[in-house]
C-alpha cells in the first residue's frame, strides 16, 4: 500500500497508521495537516483501543496519584515506538525537519499576541471571522498555522508539563546535533523585528512626548535595535571569547528594555495629570508585552536547557492565542481602557464627597440642606410644567432644562445632592484598593467604607430634611398669591401619591434612576478628560485672542474655573437632560420606563400632601409612599455606587483576591464600633504606618 493510501486510509487514533502516513514528499499542505493530526492523536487518542501490533500497544494508564496528563502519555509512548522502529523514526524525522525548515517560526515569535491598531468593531470582525471562517493548512506562516496546531488553551497546561527527559528525546529526533539546523536563528530573528517594533514606539510621538526626561538621558531606544544586532552577530561567530561577550551584550539589551519598560510606564504619570488616551494606553501596553518577549526570546537562546524555556515560551504564545481568538476578553480589554479612560478623572473629585471628621459632617449636612432647599423650588416647578399641557418630547425637554438648571444652580452655590455622590466617591474607593494584602490596608479601607456610608447618610438626610418644608411653604405661598389655587390640584395628587407606592414598580425605576446617575458621572468623566487632553485650560490661560480680551489675570482665573468646574457643569447638565428625556424617549418606543429620584420624590410627596391635607398621614397608602422614598434613596444610591465601583475596579485592573478579607473587617467594625458609620468622630482617624 502506497503511503497516500495509507493517509486515506488511516484511522485518526491509529498511531502505527499515522506514523506510516509520514510522507516527506507529500504536498506542503499534506504534511502539515499530518502535524496536525499528529497532535491531535495526543489529545484524543483512546488509551485502550490501539490498532497497533500487541507489542505496540499503548498499556500505561495513569496510576492513583499519579498526575501525569494524558497526553505526555502518549507522547512518550511515541517517542517509544519511534525510537524502537527506525523506518518510523526516519520518515516522521525528515518530515519534521522540512516543516521546521519550511515554516516562517520568525512571524510566530515576533507577532504572535500583538494587535495592529484598530477600532473595536474592526477587530470584533477579525475575531469573529477567525471563529466563524476555517483556517487552512497550506500555509507557511506558523502565525497562520499555530491556531491548528494548538486550538485550546489547555494545550499549554500538558506542555508545561513535559519533563526534561522526554523533552530530550524530541530534540534528539526533530533536530539531531548532526543536522547542521540552527534553531536559534529564527530566535534572533523575532528579537531583532521586536526590538525594532519597540523603538519605533518609543520614537512615536505619542508616546515619545509624556515619557520621563529623566530616563530618556541615555537613549535607551536608540541603542535597543544596535544592541540585538551585536547580540546576534556575536552568537553567529566563531570566536573564542564570543559566549563571553554574547553573555555581556546580552545583560546589557536587559538592561535597556529594563529601561524602556520604566520609560513606558512614566508615560502613565502623564496621563493621570494630562488626560487619559485609549490610543496612548493601547500603544504602552503593546510596548511592554514586547519587551518582555524579547526578555524570554534571549532566555530561550542562552539557556543552558533551552527545550524548557521554549516549551514556557510555547506555552505562554497558546495562551496568547486562546485571548486573541475570545472576543469576550476583546470587549473585556476594551472596557477595561474606557474606564482607565473615564474613571481617573473621577476619584480626586469623589474625595471631595467623603467625610472623616465631625466638622466634615456638619459642612456636608448644610450643603445637603442647601441641595434640598433648592429641588423643592425644582419640585413646584416640575409640576407647573406638567400642567402646561405640552406635547410629550417639549414637555420631557422643559423639565430635563428645570432639573439641569437646578443641578448647576446647586454647584453654583456649593451645595451638593445625596444621589451624585456614589459615582464619584466609587473611584475614590476603589483607589484605596490598590494594596489591601496587609491587615493596616484593610483597617484603612474600612475606615473609608464608615466615612463614606456617613457621608451618604448626611447627604440624603440633608436633602430631605429641606426638600420637605420648603415644598410646603412655597404651596402655602403661591395658595396665598393666588386665592388658593394650588399648582397641584387632588386629582394629580392622588395619582403621585399611586405612583410613589413601594407596591408598585417605584424600586425598579429608582435602580433605573441609578443607572442614569452612573452614566452621567461616566459623561463627566470622559468630557472631563477630553478637557484635560486637548489642553483647553492652558489654552483659554495662554492663547493670545483670549487673553487680549479677558486680561492676563481674568484668562488665568477663567482657565482655572474650567478645569476644576467642568465635570461637575457636565455631569448636572446630562443628568437633568436625562431625568427629563429618557423615559419620553422609552415611551416613544413602547417601553413603560419612569425615573424615581429619592429627593424629587420626597418633594412630590409633599407636595400631595400639601393639597389632601393632614388626612392623607393616616392612610395606608401614604407610608407606603414612604417606604417607597426610602427604597427609592437606597437603590438611587447603591446601584449607581455599585456600577461605578465596578468600572473603577476595572480601571485598575484589581482583582479582589482578599474580598472575604475585606468583608470580615467590616462585620468586624460593625460589631466592635456600630456608631461609626453613623456618628462622625471629632478628629479624622490617622492612619498607621507600615512598618
Amino acid at each position: 500500500m502506497t503511503a497516500s493510501a495509507s493517509r486515506d486510509a488511516a484511522s485518526p487514533w491509529d498511531l502505527t497508521a499515522l506514523l506510516n502516513a509520514a510522507d516527506p514528499k507529500a504536498s506542503l499542505a499534506e504534511r502539515h495537516l499530518w502535524v496536525i493530526r499528529l497532535l491531535e492523536w495526543l489529545r484524543h487518542a483512546p488509551l485502550e483501543r490501539d490498532s497497533a501490533p500487541r507489542r505496540l500497544r499503548l498499556r500505561a494508564r495513569r496510576a492513583p496519584g499519579d498526575a501525569t496528563p494524558t497526553p505526555v502519555l502518549r507522547l512518550k509512548h511515541m517517542l517509544g515506538v519511534l525510537e524502537r522502529h527506525p523506518e518510523h523514526r526516519a520518515g516522521t524525522a525528515e518530515l519534521l525537519a522540512l516543516f521546521m525548515h519550511e515554516v516562517d517560526s520568525a512571524a510566530l515569535l515576533a507577532d504572535f499576541g500583538f494587535a495592529p491598531r484598530m477600532g473595536l468593531w474592526g477587530e470584533f470582525g477579525r475575531r469573529l471571522r477567525a471563529r466563524v471562517l476555517p483556517l487552512t493548512p497550506a500555509t507557511s506562516d506558523l502565525a497562520d498555522l499555530f491556531g491548528l496546531l494548538f486550538p485550546r488553551a489547555g494545550d499549554a497546561d500538558w506542555l508545561l508539563a513535559v519533563d526534561n527527559e522526554t523533552l530530550a528525546r524530541i530534540a534528539a529526533i526533530v533536530a539531531p546535533a548532526d543536522a547542521g539546523f540552527d534553531w536559534r536563528a529564527p530566535f534572533f530573528d523575532a528579537i531583532m523585528f521586536l526590538a525594532s517594533a519597540v523603538r519605533a514606539a518609543g520614537f512615536s510621538p505619542a508616546l515619545r512626548q509624556r515619557m520621563s526626561p529623566e530616563l530618556l538621558v541615555d537613549a535607551p531606544f536608540r541603542q535597543l535595535a544596535r544592541v540585538a544586532e551585536q547580540v546576534r552577530e556575536l552568537a553567529e561567530t566563531d570566536a573564542p571569547d564570543a559566549r563571553v561577550r554574547l553573555l555581556v551584550d546580552a545583560q546589557y539589551l536587559r538592561a535597556l528594555l529594563d529601561t524602556c519598560r520604566r520609560c513606558a510606564v512614566s508615560v502613565h504619570e502623564h496621563l493621570e495629570t494630562h488626560g487619559v488616551s485609549v490610543d496612548v494606553v493601547f500603544d504602552v501596553d503593546q510596548l511592554l508585552e514586547r519587551t518582555h518577549r524579547i526578555d524570554a526570546l534571549l532566555t530561550c537562546v542562552l539557556s543552558p536547557e533551552p527545550g524548557r524555556e521554549i516549551v514556557r515560551l510555547l506555552a505562554e504564545l497558546i495562551r496568547s492565542a486562546d485571548e486573541r481568538r475570545s472576543i469576550r476578553a476583546l470587549f473585556s480589554q476594551h472596557y477595561s481602557l474606557l474606564a482607565r479612560k473615564v474613571a481617573e478623572r473621577s476619584a480626586a473629585t469623589g474625595e471631595h464627597y467623603i467625610t472623616r471628621d465631625r466638622a466634615e459632617y456638619r459642612a456636608m449636612l448644610r450643603a445637603a440642606i442647601g441641595g434640598g432647599a433648592v429641588l423643592g423650588v425644582t419640585t413646584l416647578l416640575k409640576f407647573m410644567i406638567g400642567g402646561a399641557a405640552l406635547a410629550a418630547f417639549w414637555n420631557g425637554l422643559a423639565a430635563g432644562l428645570n432639573y439641569a438648571a437646578a443641578f448647576v444652580l446647586i454647584q453654583v452655590l456649593h451645595f451638593t445632592v445625596a444621589t451624585k455622590q456614589p459615582a464619584m466617591t466609587a473611584p475614590a474607593m476603589a483607589e484605596k484598593l490598590g494594596d489591601v494584602s496587609t491587615d493596616i490596608a484593610v483597617a484603612s479601607f474600612v475606615d473609608e467604607v464608615a466615612n463614606l456610608i456617613r457621608s451618604q447618610s448626611a447627604g440624603i438626610i440633608g436633602n430631605v430634611l429641606a426638600v420637605v418644608p420648603v415644598v410646603l411653604l412655597l404651596q402655602w405661598l403661591l395658595g396665598l398669591g393666588s386665592g388658593g389655587a394650588w399648582p397641584l390640584d387632588r386629582t394629580h395628587a392622588e395619582h403621585t401619591l399611586h405612583s410613589l407606592s413601594l407596591l408598585g414598580p417605584t424600586p425598579l425605576y429608582a435602580a433605573f434612576t441609578g443607572v442614569l446617575l452612573f452614566t452621567s458621572s461616566m459623561i463627566a468623566g470622559w468630557v472631563e478628560n477630553w478637557f484635560v487632553w486637548h489642553r483647553l485650560d492652558s489654552a483659554i490661560a495662554w492663547n493670545p485672542k483670549i487673553v487680549a480680551r479677558l486680561g492676563a489675570a481674568r484668562a488665568q482665573r477663567w482657565a482655572a474655573y474650567s478645569r476644576a468646574s467642568v465635570s461637575g457643569f457636565t455631569s448636572n447638565v446630562s443628568l437633568g437632560l436625562m431625568l427629563g428625556l429618557v423615559p419620553v424617549i422609552a415611551a416613544f418606543f413602547g417601553l413603560a420606563l419612569d425615573v424615581r429620584h429619592v429627593t424629587l420624590a420626597a418633594g412630590q410627596l409633599a407636595a400631595s400632601v400639601g393639597v389632601l391635607g393632614a388626612d392623607v398621614l393616616h392612610r395606608s397608602d401614604f407610608w407606603w409612599c414612604v417606604a417607597g422614598v426610602a427604597a427609592t434613596g437606597v437603590l438611587n444610591l447603591a446601584v449607581s455606587f455599585f456600577l461605578a465601583f465596578r468600572v473603577a475596579l476595572r480601571s485598575r485592573g484589581i482583582r479582589l483576591a482578599d474580598r472575604s478579607r475585606i468583608h470580615r473587617a467590616i462585620r468586624a467594625r460593625l460589631w466592635r464600633e456600630p456608631a461609626s458609620f453613623v456618628v462622625a468622630p471629632a478628629h479624622a482617624r490617622i492612619a498607621p504606618v507600615e512598618p
